[in-house]
């Protein structure tokens, strides 16, 4: 009766490890899944597929997923999948742009063909964006839980990290570009 028990108790206890909080990114698991919805052109084609494959290959991926890469992602920040991903995002002007996740941020493509990078220096604890060879730092993540933006005149200023932070941030970038322009 006390092997049941403690075999119960072990098993219950590597489950909770698995559901945890710290979810992670699943992005083997996520690529499967968005791999097996688009591979033909006829939803049911895939879906028969999908039948097939998935109690195997799905199964495989999310242990993997949940085990390995999900552990590396808690301890190091950052999924060795998730990096090289592409997507097209709809600007505010209407235009389309390729934004593609990297090691350290992210690589912005233009439809014109100019690329912008955003990048995340560890050490520092900022963002930079990176245009034409030249870094400038955009914000930094203060000890004390604040964040330091840099405004285009090369102030800074010190907020909070929440919402009212946000937009003193916003008005701060209103103001500063509408004095520049006096």
């Amino acid at each position: 009766m006390k092997k049941i028990s403690l075999s119960v108790a072990a098993l219950v206890m590597a489950g909770s490890m698995l559901c945890s909080s710290c979810i992670g990114s699943f992005a083997l698991f996520n690529g499967y899944e968005k791999w097996q919805c688009n591979m033909t052109g006829s939803k049911i084609v895939n879906g028969i597929v999908g039948l097939i494959l998935q109690p195997i290959v799905g199964s495989i991926t999310l242990f993997v997923d949940a085990v390995v890469l999900n552990t590396i992602e808690f301890w190091s920040g950052s999924n060795p999948l998730a990096a090289n991903t592409e997507q097209q995002i709809q600007g505010a002007d209407g235009r389309y742009y390729l934004v593609r996740t990297t090691r350290n941020g992210y690589k912005i493509t233009a439809p014109d063909g100019e690329v912008t990078y955003l990048r995340h220096d560890k050490k520092t604890d900022s963002w930079n964006l990176v245009q034409n060879g030249e870094s400038r730092e955009l914000f930094r993540y203060n000890a004390d839980g604040t964040i330091q933006a840099t405004l285009q005149s090369g102030e800074t200023i010190t907020v909070s990290n929440d919402e009212a932070g946000l937009q003193a941030v916003q008005q701060a970038v209103v103001a500063d570009s509408y004095f520049a322009n006096l």
